[in-house]
């Protein structure tokens, strides 16, 4: 019977176990539940100067999510751009809300009230797949 860790070498240690729990403090799990894939986050345009002195104890990952959020994306696009879990990103993202640093708001809603898409939205995304 092998180890599963056996074939690794120990140049190649996977440090990304090891890493995000760094990351977030030994936090596991979000303490925000409106955090979603599609919730829009993005730089609060102004922050106060008591908020400022916190960034100084912010990981580097905090100071990328506000370079990256300048203008609105999606959590699993801030996730994306820093090759991290969404579950580290979420819990990083909710520092920086619970710091005043970021705000979050759910995706705009496309359907009509009649619950239906609209079929501009259906034909853009018909459009954008044939485009693939």
């Amino acid at each position: 019977m092998r180890h599963w860790t056996e074939g690794f070498d120990d140049d190649d240690a996977d440090e990304s176990l090891v890493r995000p729990y760094t990351i977030t403090g030994g936090r596991t799990a979000p303490e925000r539940d409106d955090l979603t894939l599609i919730t829009l986050v993005t730089t609060m345009s102004e922050v106060s100067s008591d908020t400022g002195h916190g960034l100084r104890r912010m990981q580097p990952e905090h100071r990328t999510i506000l370079t990256l959020c300048a203008r609105p994306l999606a959590v699993a696009e801030v996730a994306s751009a820093l090759n991290l879990p969404v579950s580290v990103t979420k819990i990083l993202i909710g520092d920086l809300i619970e710091a005043g640093q970021m705000r979050s708001r759910p995706p705009l809603a496309f359907a009509q009230a009649g619950g239906f898409p609209s079929m501009t939205i259906l034909e853009a995304v018909r459009d954008g797949l044939r485009n693939l």
